[in-house]
């Protein structure tokens, strides 16, 4: 009997800073920004997180932050 054995390794974003008005809301996006995750509500940086399947797959990634004042900060990159 053969079997396949996958192991994915995590894949790490680290939010060092950011600008605005806390609380953020965090999600991790495709490149185009329109499929996106929402990852959780932070008040301070730096915040580490792991990419959630399926996006762990796809590269370049968008992380998007939304501030309470409804300001959106994004940045994408390759991973």
């Amino acid at each position: 009997m053969s079997q396949l054995i996958f192991i994915t390794m995590a894949v790490q974003v680290t939010i060092n800073s950011l600008t605005g008005t806390s609380p953020y809301n965090v999600y991790i996006c495709d490149n185009v920004l329109s499929n996106c995750v929402y990852i959780a509500t932070i008040n301070l940086t730096p915040y580490e997180f792991d990419v959630p399947a399926p996006l762990n797959a796809q590269s370049p990634l968008c992380v998007k932050v939304v501030d309470s004042n409804g300001c959106i900060i994004s940045q994408c990159g390759a991973v």
